[in-house]
């Protein structure tokens, strides 16, 4: 027979029983964290996004296992995070595209302007158009001429149908009055690929795939000043065209995430991105010395992206 002594004693153990629970549940991570990278390996940002990973784990005190989860231009990872559990244990690496494109472009798929929490941003890309060395096309201006002489019958490759490197040359096209084929691809390396093998006449890329590469020619980037890894590529706004998309992006949690967690992540990867072994995976895929931002300007930033976005597509046709 359970007796009131035997009951009131049950009752004073509760709370000793439940205390190494409770903390043993505040303790975070308290295993591998998973990074979501929407894209398929091949990238710059595939690169970016492993030796952040690397980095991130000394201060986590847990691996940050990276998985490519590519498919639909970021859309199969980037909802496969969202619809994870909201723990701080699936991470998406990607541009701000996720936020600001995909949620207008494939509306039924679930995403949203808000689906996702910004931690930091880790890269900020320049846009960039390469052809062949020995290319006709020598600048903005002959690549219009060119259009315009052969419509329908000159051909661009970009790493998928939305991604920025396409929306980049979307810009131009309306800026230039011309039209030219667009090849999706799944990636930057096999748009150059195509490209050296005349296959396509123009690669629209993300200018880190062409960093350290001495096989093609930049023929514009997309950006406000030139680029110092290629001081010999003009931008597109020197050559008379107003078009300087940007694709800027870092780690993103699914919305719901809890703040204590997202601020431990935030904090882990300040120290990861201001570390020697990222700083040099930035400086070979062409980033910029700022890429790195906190939270709260990260958040700021894509609001902006998101609003510019919107205008951009509206009306435009995207494949």
């Amino acid at each position: 027979m359970i007796t009131r002594r035997l009951l009131a004693a049950l009752a004073a153990a509760l709370p000793l029983a439940a205390t190494p629970v409770t903390h043993a549940q505040e303790v975070f991570p308290a295993r591998p964290v998973q990074i979501v990278l929407p894209y398929p390996p091949g990238n710059s940002i595939d690169l970016l996004v492993r030796a952040l990973a690397a980095q991130l784990a000394p201060t986590l005190g847990q691996p940050a296992v990276v998985v490519n989860r590519d498919g639909a231009a970021a859309l199969v990872g980037s909802v496969a995070v969202a619809r994870a559990a909201p723990d701080g244990y699936t991470l998406l690496y990607a541009p701000a595209l996720v936020a600001s494109v995909l949620p207008v472009t494939q509306p039924t798929a679930g995403l949203t302007a808000t689906s996702f929490r910004p931690i930091c941003q880790v890269f900020n890309n320049t846009m960039a158009l390469a052809v062949r060395p020995d290319s006709p096309i020598r600048d903005l201006r002959s690549l219009q001429a060119a259009a315009r002489a052969n419509p329908g019958r000159l051909t661009y490759g970009t790493l998928g149908i939305t991604s920025i490197p396409h929306l980049a040359m979307v810009q131009w096209l309306g800026a230039a009055g011309v039209e030219v084929e667009h090849v999706p691809f799944r990636a930057d390396s096999t748009v150059l690929t195509e490209v050296l093998a005349g296959r396509l006449d123009i690669g629209s890329i993300v200018l880190g795939a062409a960093a350290g590469r001495g096989d093609v020619r930049v023929l514009a980037v997309f950006d406000a000043q030139r680029h110092p890894d290629f001081p010999e590529a003009p931008t597109a706004i020197e050559q008379g065209f107003e078009v300087a998309p940007a694709s800027f992006g870092g780690l993103f949690a699914p919305a719901g995430t809890p703040e204590d967690r997202i601020a431990r992540i935030e904090a882990a990867c300040a120290v990861a991105a201001a570390s020697e072994p990222y700083r040099a995976a930035a400086r070979t895929g062409a980033q910029p010395t700022d890429f790195y931002l906190g939270r709260a300007d990260f958040a700021r930033r894509l609001q902006t992206d998101i609003e510019q976005k919107a205008e951009v597509l509206r009306g435009v046709r995207l494949n």
